[in-house]
């Protein structure tokens, strides 16, 4: 046998009612989190419909542009920890024999098309195989094979699929607050060019996070040593809570970046702010590096998401004109909800004009979990704006990356130039943010907050 996945109990209930439709076909996501030894998944969700086109019932009407978009919206809200670790099918019998073929290639095209965005590099603990789970809709019979994502030939392999209560209950939480007082300079050309030298900005970034010294609870940990050392899986212990630090080492070249804007003006974009962060850990035994792993990936996914948004219109509404100017804007808070009968909260990004009955309606719609407005913790990032014309950012200090009491804010990354708004049916309206720059040591044309 290969590969085992052990699964919540709650996602046979889910699929039991997915089955009493009568489409020939479903398809849907797999969330959960992977292990060198196992999987372990804990939240289905379904495609949502594309408006109200028909289907023939033929597995060839499976739209995988639509299934692969879905994926890159529910990537967004998941935690640290927590990944799409493949797709489902529920079909009809005479479908069965074609619907590998189908999962093959929708486990490939959603892997591809959340990977391309990733800003870190993969490691050798990475786990590479991808599920594709099959049901059918009449006799419940359940095939589950894996895909090797990196190898474009790979066969399907058998795999272990196991339902279990209370998979993730116990799981521990890692959690960071972290500042950001960051500049960029953006190239003052097309919006592709201006989110691409943004994103560059990023990857810089994101390699020092990657590569920074994570505290657990104030300490410096092994990354093989036992994360809740000396004590058994316990549900009854209670989800056990870590907080996390990150140290940054010094940026070698931030000087002579300075220099060169200071030498050369150009359009550049100013983010600040306070962003909070979160990272789950399997129960079976978790290591340090695997809690450090995901709570730093997590920092990273957060900032890069709230940049991806920005432009993912922009390119669809670069004809209509929005009013560009320099200016200070605030860019989407992140806002946590539980999943119902699950140990794990998922998050969503609001803006100052959203309200939290808009928000449960889209963890409705993205997740296919039900989420009340009182359940939603809004209130971990503040939105603030500064009332006068921003005044060009002051040069960065070289701090350890997280924002303590009575401690300076000093997590620096780089920021984007535009300011959206969201859309519902996976879009985001974006609203462009362009002027000229004015040097000092950078020339900072906008100043985007993140929250205070």
């Amino acid at each position: 046998m290969g590969r085992g996945y052990v699964v919540e109990a709650v996602v046979e209930k889910y699929f039991s009612s997915l089955e009493a439709g009568s489409a020939a076909f479903t398809t849907g996501l797999l969330i959960g989190q992977s292990s060198p030894q196992r999987d372990y998944v804990v939240l289905p969700t379904k495609t949502p419909q594309r408006g109200t086109e028909s289907s023939s019932g033929a597995l060839d009407d499976v739209d995988i542009e639509w299934v692969t978009e879905h994926a890159k919206q529910v990537s967004r809200m998941l935690p640290g920890g927590l990944s799409v670790l493949g797709v489902f099918m529920i079909v009809l019998p005479e479908l069965s024999k074609e619907a590998m073929n189908t999962l093959r290639k929708l486990v490939f095209a959603v892997d591809k098309y959340l990977t391309k965005g990733t800003l870190w590099d993969g490691t050798d603990e990475d786990v590479t195989e991808r599920v594709a789970l099959q049901i059918c809709s009449k006799t419940r019979k359940v095939v589950c094979k894996t895909f090797d994502v990196k190898d474009p030939k790979s066969s399907a392999k058998p795999a272990d699929w196991k339902y279990q209560s209370g998979v993730s209950s116990s799981w521990p939480v890692v959690t960071c607050s972290v500042r950001l007082d960051l500049r960029l300079p953006v190239l003052d050309r097309s919006s592709e060019e201006k989110h691409k030298s943004i994103k560059e900005g990023l990857q810089r970034w994101a390699k020092r996070i990657i590569a920074s010294t994570c505290l657990i609870n104030g300490k410096v940990m092994a990354p093989e040593a036992e994360l809740v050392a000396g004590q058994k899986r316990n549900p009854k212990l209670g989800q056990q809570k870590f907080q996390a630090q990150v140290l940054l080492p010094p940026m070698e070249t931030q000087l002579e970046s300075s220099v060169c804007v200071a030498a050369q003006p150009s359009p550049s974009v100013v983010i600040r702010g306070q962003v909070s962060c979160r990272a789950y850990v399997h129960s079976n035994k978790p290591k340090a590096g695997q809690a450090m792993e995901a709570i730093k990936r997590d920092i990273v996914n957060t900032v890069s998401c709230r940049v991806d948004m920005l432009f993912d219109d922009l390119y669809m509404d670069q004809a209509e004109d929005r009013g560009a100017a320099e200016g200070q804007q605030c860019l989407p808070l992140r806002v946590f909800a539980p999943v119902p009968e699950a140990g794990f909260c998922v998050c969503d990004y609001m803006f100052p004009d959203e309200s939290v009955a808009e928000v449960a309606e889209h963890l409705q719609e993205m997740l296919d979990c039900s989420v009340t407005e009182e359940s939603i913790c809004s209130g971990l990032e503040v939105s603030h704006v500064e009332p006068s014309t921003p005044a060009p950012a002051p040069a960065p200090t070289h701090g350890t990356g997280i924002h303590q009491e009575d401690t300076p804010p000093h997590l620096q990354t780089e920021a984007p130039k535009d300011v959206p708004k969201k859309q519902k049916n996976f879009g985001y309206f974006v609203g462009v943010v362009v002027a000229g720059g004015v040097a000092v040591l950078a020339a900072v044309t906008s100043l985007l907050y993140l929250g205070e």
